[in-house]
């Protein structure tokens, strides 16, 4: 996930752009648990529900500012 993040999604919040990502859960798993910094024992307790948007707000270092949960 680190290199998807790095070479794909993070130039591009980085050149202001907004960036929508469709995936399996595992794969969302995965980089909720790169982006938000949760650790191996906690990822396990991670809740996504099937098909509902989630909204990252970023600062200028790509830190998570905000995490909001849609409908």
């Amino acid at each position: 996930m680190n290199p998807f993040w790095e070479d794909e999604i993070a130039p591009k919040l980085l050149d202001g752009k907004n960036v929508i990502i469709a995936a399996h859960g595992n794969s969302l798993r995965a980089l909720s648990k790169y982006i938000e910094g949760i650790s191996d024992e906690d990822i396990i307790n991670l809740e996504m529900a099937t098909g509902q948007p989630v909204v990252y707000d970023f600062n200028d270092k790509l830190e998570v500012q905000s995490k909001n949960k849609l409908g």
